[in-house]
């Protein structure tokens, strides 16, 4: 057995040098396929998704008081203007109505370069009103471009234009553009400077060209900011940061047309004047509607409150702007979570756990993204938690596979020489059995049996090596099942002598365990006694020699473990039990009275319960043993003399 442990042992020592590697590898390697496939795009979508997650997740403050928006509902559509879209005289007197009760600003989102009689000339007079912002719509192409009411100045005029992703959701603020001749800024962004401009608040441009109002730098987007890669960023653009589903608070047209707004809503307000009836189908996808059933849209009204929205609050209110990691950094981030689910793959090898401790991981990666996501980060996601899986998987795949070739490995090589029980038992415990690559030193009892053929100096010089080899290993063949079968351990051939062991490598922890190993090495001789009158039958026929064999057997403590150095190890069981067992089987070499002789101590016999005949031979001295030893001889087993009488 000493060279399949020894076999064994390397195998283990192997493992654990290259784990640290393997890990690394497989971080390494999943790392830079995700970093490509994220570079063309591939996980855009799932960190979109999570962003609108977390977007949903975050506490909701409510609607933002320096805001109303005047919605132009079906309603108002149908009952009160009865046409679409409004004429001039309607938009005239809502503007007077508001105006009424000096509103900080007042952003008309409808479109108006075309008049709309009757009431034209008192449209006019309400637009040349210094807090009115009209819009344009610049498109992508000329025939696209609407313009503004020619009578607002440049200064008063901000585009409606929004930016989509991909999948169609709205997550981007365009604050202005240009179209290589003209610089625009966004209808939002307009409304936002009018207010600040009461509180002494200017744009600036900071060294770095970015905009800033106030304490804060609005950072332009980037084609790879956080979960982005390869996007349109023209224009100035930042990620939008949504207030709440319910941005502002609403009033319909003809609330207004009729006087029934409490004033404190409008005084020192920004106004969003805008249609939110379906039927005008000026909508938006927010991250709010994609987790809504049948997918409801944001009037587009709304959706610039939000904008506006954003400003205000980074401004006055010290919320914090989207930052993003610099692309290395992402790099090192999506890496290290790598690096995690490898050493938990390569660290646990059941897959339940493997399961509970990737959850726990994941929870613990998205609270992080989760926390930052608050103060204003927004880091991936998507790829760290589908490295940390992919990595973890591979790694727990890898792991039973190769845990599945080394046990069908060790089962074939161990189960050569122990029964498939105690092979099974032996890989069940590898992990606290195997140590550094050996096995560790452990005290047990155990049951040792030696056995020795008579007189095999003799047949040796008188047979030829060859025919002496092949007649030998037929012997050692035969013994070696009757052993196995018993679920013995052979642990070393010694010429003609095995050395067979009961009750290791998994300790018995029961007196009744120790017992039923002693029955089992005093059964094992006896059929080795039988097996041999089997062989010495057939080897006469054969003109081959008929021996007689001599077994020694006895239980007490013994120390098991790796003996020798890292490049020649065995399975060692050492002890004075285990010289007793080898001074048994040689003792009283005259006295062959049968085919197999089989001797005992008496620290056998009282695990055999009686099931044994026996005879006593009286208190022995042994070689190298200063007190004697009781020893028996076995006869048979009353048991199967019961059943041949019966």
């Amino acid at each position: 057995m000493s060279g399949k442990i020894k076999l064994w042992s390397k195998i283990v020592q192997r493992l654990a040098d290259s784990e640290v590697s393997a890990i690394l590898v497989t971080s390494i390697a999943v790392t830079a396929i995700l970093l490509g496939v994220r570079h063309l795009g591939g996980l855009q979508s799932w960190e979109l998704a999570v962003y609108d997650e977390m977007v949903r997740l975050r506490s909701d403050p409510g609607p933002d008081s320096r805001l109303l928006v005047v919605g132009i509902t079906e309603k108002d559509i149908r009952q009160t203007l009865k046409r679409w879209p409004p004429s001039d005289a309607v938009l005239a007197q809502v503007l007077a109505e508001l105006q009424r009760h000096n509103p900080k600003a007042i952003g008309l989102d409808l479109v108006r370069d075309i008049t709309y009689e009757p009431g034209h000339n008192q449209l006019v007079t309400q637009l040349k009103k210094t807090n009115i912002i009209a819009i344009t719509f610049i498109g992508n192409t000329d025939d696209e471009t609407i313009p503004p009411p020619l009578i607002i100045p440049k200064e008063r005029v901000g585009f409606s234009d929004v930016i989509n992703d991909v999948d169609g959701l709205t997550r981007r603020n365009l604050m202005f553009t240009t179209d290589g001749k003209t610089s625009f800024h966004s209808l939002s962004l307009r409304l936002a400077l009018a207010y600040l401009a009461d509180k002494g608040i200017k744009p600036q441009i900071t060294d770095s060209k970015d905009y800033q109002l106030g304490k804060s730098v609005f950072v332009k987007l980037k084609a790879n900011s956080g979960g982005y890669q390869n996007i349109d960023a023209g224009g100035y653009q930042i990620l939008l940061n949504y207030r709440s589903p319910n941005v502002a608070r609403q009033v319909t047209l003809t609330q207004v047309l009729n006087k029934e707004i409490d004033p404190a809503l409008i005084k020192d307000k920004i106004i969003l004047i805008g249609a939110t009836a379906p039927s005008v189908k000026d909508f938006f996808l927010t991250p709010y509607n994609a987790a809504e059933r049948g997918n409801p849209q944001t009037p587009g009204v709304l959706l610039h409150a939000q904008m506006v929205s954003q400003f205000l609050g980074a401004v006055i209110d010290n919320k914090p702007l989207f930052w993003y990691a610099d692309e290395w950094l992402e790099m090192l981030w999506i890496a290290g979570w790598a690096i995690v689910g490898s050493i938990i793959g390569w660290r646990v090898h059941n897959p339940l756990v493997f399961g509970l401790l990737a959850i726990a991981s994941l929870g613990v990666l998205f609270g992080c993204g989760f926390v930052l996501f608050m103060q204003g980060g927004w880091i991936p996601l998507a790829a760290p938690a589908i490295a940390l899986m992919v990595t973890g998987g591979f790694a727990i795949v890898y792991q039973i596979q190769q845990s599945r070739q080394q046990q069908q490995m060790v089962m074939k090589l161990l189960g050569q020489q122990t029964s498939p029980e105690i092979a099974n038992a032996l890989w069940k415990e590898r992990d606290r059995l195997l140590k550094s690559g050996i096995l560790a030193g452990q005290k047990l009892t155990a049951t040792i049996l030696f056995s020795d053929i008579k007189g095999f100096s003799t047949i040796s010089e008188e047979k030829p090596p060859d025919l002496l080899m092949s007649w030998l290993n037929e012997y050692l063949r035969a013994m070696s099942h009757e052993i196995i079968a018993h679920q013995g351990v052979i642990n070393k051939y010694m010429g003609d002598g095995i050395m067979a062991v009961f009750g290791v490598p998994i300790e018995r922890s029961t007196e009744a365990e120790i017992a039923a190993d002693a029955v089992r090495s005093v059964n094992c001789a006896l059929a080795m006694g039988k097996r041999l009158k089997e062989l010495n039958r057939d080897w006469e026929s054969r003109n081959l020699p008929v021996i007689q064999i001599r077994a020694g057997i006895f239980t007490g403590p013994v120390m098991v473990g790796s003996l020798g150095g890292t490049e020649h190890l065995e399975y060692g069981v050492i002890g004075d039990s285990t010289n007793t067992a080898a001074r048994l089987e040689s003792c009283e070499k005259d006295r062959q009275v049968d085919d197999c002789r089989i001797l005992i101590a008496k620290q056998t016999l009282i695990h055999l319960q009686g099931q044994f005949e026996v005879e006593f031979w009286g208190p022995l001295e042994l070689k190298g043993k200063q007190q004697t030893v009781d020893v028996y001889r076995v006869i048979s087993c009353k048991l199967e003399s019961i059943s041949k009488e019966s």
